[in-house]
């Protein structure tokens, strides 16, 4: 196995991207938080069909390496908050992908994994799954997360696992919206989804990702009514709105699902 921090692989459309720290559980550095940024950067330029976001070894992410932290202990605060936000970065460019990103959670998954996790758009988790914000042990608070987490989990749920710093595990994540989908075999789930996401339109789903960043909890307003006639009319005059009636009135398959 190569000792690069992350494995990226491209076969049939789809990124594979993977962790690839196990001997300190694939906890985040700054060399792996920028292959990561790298890496969907890339995406954003050319994006594939969808990307698999998975670890190696015996857990998915254990948050912050312990050497980065110990470095970042005897650094000013404006030292710290630049370090912060290269987190934020890589977290919001995942989150941003313009192709759906699926996460496979498994064993530990602690603060910045968990993090990692909210910022993807479809998540299945395995059975020996464990979760973390662990953050207030150390003094400190998930606060670069907190925008994905927050969104993933909402304010009651943060209540509680931002302040005790307990342990929960995949039924509990899947209940309150952090995980879709807990699985003794997650890899039959990723292709599950890899399967459903090659009849749908990658510039449609591009499109929807954007129109739920835009109106999730937004007020309906007449401003807001209007954005979403925007969308809908912009979707029908493109090719692939075109494409997609077309194969629908002629029932056969569209042109996408051929790629």
């Amino acid at each position: 196995m190569t000792d690069a921090p992350l494995l990226v692989t491209v076969d049939a459309g789809v990124a594979r991207v993977t962790l690839n720290r196990p001997e300190v559980r694939n906890a985040f550095d700054e060399v792996l938080i920028a292959a990561l940024t790298t890496t969907f950067v890339r995406f954003h330029a050319d994006p594939p069909r969808a990307v698999v976001l998975a670890g190696n070894g015996a857990g998915f992410c254990a948050g912050a390496d312990v050497a980065w932290m110990k470095r970042a202990g005897g650094w000013t605060e404006a030292e710290n908050r630049a370090d912060a936000m290269l987190l934020s970065t890589m977290l919001d460019t995942i989150d941003r992908c313009p192709c759906p990103v699926i996460a496979v959670a498994h064993g530990n998954v602690l603060g910045g994994g968990v993090g990692l996790v909210a910022a993807a758009d479809m998540v299945v988790a395995s059975n020996d799954a464990r979760f973390c914000l662990s953050e207030v042990r150390l003094g400190l608070t998930p606060a670069t997360i907190s925008p994905f987490v927050l969104r993933a989990i909402g304010a009651r749920a943060a209540r509680r696992w931002f302040f005790t710093a307990e342990m929960f595990g995949a039924d509990d994540a899947l209940a309150m919206g952090l995980v879709h989908v807990v699985s003794n075999a997650p890899e039959m789930q990723v292709a599950a989804w890899l399967k459903a996401l090659r009849g749908v339109a990658p510039g449609a789903v591009a499109a929807a990702k954007m129109l739920i960043a835009d109106v999730a909890g937004t007020p309906v307003t007449d401003t807001l009514r209007g954005l979403t006639a925007d969308r809908i009319a912009a979707r029908r005059a493109s090719a692939e709105g075109k494409e997609g009636l077309a194969a629908f009135l002629a029932k056969r398959q569209p042109d996408w699902t051929k790629s």
